[in-house]
């Protein structure tokens, strides 16, 4: 899915930036000289935009007969330690030779002068991200439900990473996670909201009065879903890299779980909402149910299963957070994506839907 590229959005030469009423996302010499110096490609650059493009930028960098990605921030202004793509390509780099599925990272930059923020230039994985549509090889019910679980597998994997053992300590402290995913989203709220809402108070006091005890910790995703997966072309259906990294830390497994829930469509569920417009491809016949998703998990991992109420309501709220920080740059400007600007209404639903999760029977 590709985005849209504004006229500001790519310049030649860091004058051409300097000209500009907003930062440039790409300055194409400089840039092209650090892809020289790391013998990424041979000549000109050309890029385009690539994925849903919502948060961090991707591009699609072609260079010759070179095909690579580069991953940098949005636009500022940027919330505290949101959209650290540093952070990113560290955690990538340690789980290159683990059993989790990543693309491999071939150079970072940290220096501001090149393209004006820090970024990352990784390997192109040819194949298909499912959203909103599934490829004809793999949409009959006996694929769709390798695709879940494929889908399942990959982030078991990702839980079983001894991330001690691979160089991540200090990424994330393994006590603590709930209560700073809550002091964290908290914070973040007050400082994305663009009005008041007061569902997302009301749900934010629910989650602290109800936390439950972690397990031990693990790797966690952060946003993992099917639409941040790449799965290898053709059937049988393959799993070939999990991608958007930028909210992963180490904390507690069942945040994953819950999102991944939260972000799974059963075929009765209601329509509309966000899960809708990045989930309802799982309505299909051939995907599991997330009880039985649910099951899997708990199957493969070993871990005593509690209650996922919790876990899915954090996610909602998470999201609400999200949505409304991605809706006040696209009001402030400071983003060109047509689809942040429908968010408005979006966050007052989300909000709801997250009460409705976490007062459920």
């Amino acid at each position: 899915m590709a985005t849209s590229v504004a006229p500001d959005d790519i310049v030649a030469n860091a004058a051409q930036a300097r000209a500009n009423e907003r930062p440039p996302l790409l300055v194409l010499e400089p840039l092209q000289a650090f892809l020289d110096e790391h013998e990424l490609g041979r000549g000109e650059i050309q890029a385009s935009p690539i994925g849903e493009g919502h948060s961090n930028v991707t591009y699609l960098i072609r260079r010759g007969e070179s095909e690579l990605v580069l991953r940098r921030p949005p636009r500022p202004p940027l919330p505290p330690s949101a959209h650290d793509v540093l952070r990113e390509a560290r955690l990538l780099r340690a789980l290159r030779d683990t059993p989790a599925r990543v693309p491999a990272v071939l150079a970072v930059c940290g220096d501001l002068q090149v393209i004006g923020s820090p970024f990352y230039v990784m390997e192109r994985i040819e194949g298909e991200v499912m959203v909103t549509s599934i490829p004809p090889a793999l949409d009959s019910p006996a694929e769709r439900r390798r695709i879940a679980e494929e889908l399942l597998d990959a982030l078991v994997e990702i839980h079983a990473v001894d991330w001690r053992a691979v160089g991540l300590e200090g990424f994330g402290k393994p006590t603590g996670y709930l209560e700073r995913q809550l002091r964290r989203f908290n914070g973040l709220w007050e400082l994305n909201k663009t009005r008041e809402i007061p569902a997302v108070e009301r749900v934010g006091g629910w989650l602290a009065e109800n936390m439950p005890s972690s397990g031990p910790a693990t790797i966690v995703h952060g946003d993992y879903r099917l639409g941040n997966t790449i799965f290898a072309p053709g059937a049988p259906a393959r799993l070939v890299a999990v991608l958007d990294w930028e909210m992963a830390t180490i904390g507690d497994p069942l945040a994953d779980l819950g999102y991944l829930c939260m972000m799974w469509t059963e075929r009765d569920d209601p329509r509309g909402g966000m899960r809708e417009q990045l989930g309802a491809v799982t309505r299909r016949e051939g995907f599991p149910s997330r009880a039985q998703l649910i099951e899997r998990y708990e199957q493969r991992t070993g871990r005593s299963m509690r209650d996922l109420r919790w876990y899915t309501t954090l996610a909602v709220w998470k999201s609400v957070v999200f949505m409304e920080g991605n809706y006040k740059r696209a009001v402030a400007g400071t983003t060109d994506d047509p689809y942040l600007k429908q968010f408005g209404d979006g966050v007052l639903e989300l909000a709801r839907q997250a009460e409705a999760v976490a007062h459920a029977e």
